[in-house]
């Protein structure tokens, strides 16, 4: 008899943008899986391509699979939707996914630290970017704050003799 708290290890997926998407999940909360397709985009995709939220992953065709990649690829959406709007190369909107996310992302922080704007410069230090508050976080090694006790130098103060 197995154990059915047991985790399944080869449980089957749907690839759909080079991410494998579990069957067992709803079209709506599977297509949140691939980097770059946030909830609002996952029920935008739904309702534009009139499928289904709450049914399976596993239910969907080929048709369906390539329809819904191309759509993210190239999506027929309003502006405050999209992921990068007015970019700063091209100046239009566009919606950017997977490893392409992860490149401009790297880029932008790169041509931040380059032009040494304030962001650039938190990112350089290693502080929040976002104007968080750095007292009670954001630390690394030795950063206490208060009062710091001296290491004994090995001396005593009576007779000097060692402890």
């Amino acid at each position: 008899m197995a154990n059915p708290h047991e985790k399944k290890y080869h449980e089957a997926a749907i690839r759909i943008l080079a991410v494998d998407i579990p069957t067992k999940k709803d079209i709506y909360s599977g297509l949140t899986r691939i980097k770059g397709v946030s909830w609002a985009i996952s029920n935008a995709i739904c309702n534009e391509l009139k499928i289904d939220k709450k049914r399976k992953i596993s239910t969907l065709t080929e048709q369906e699979i390539e329809k819904i990649s191309s759509f993210i690829k190239n999506p027929k959406l309003p502006a405050w939707l999209l992921n990068r709007r007015r970019d700063t190369d091209t100046g239009i909107d566009k919606h950017i996914i997977t490893t392409e996310l992860d490149l401009q992302r790297e880029f932008d922080i790169r041509k931040m630290k380059k032009l040494k704007t304030y962001r650039g410069i938190r990112h350089i230090q290693g502080q929040p970017v976002r104007g968080q508050r750095t007292r009670g976080h954001f630390r690394k090694k030795g950063g206490a704050v208060g009062v710091t006790r001296q290491r004994p130098t090995g001396k005593s103060t009576k007779g000097g003799e060692k402890k």
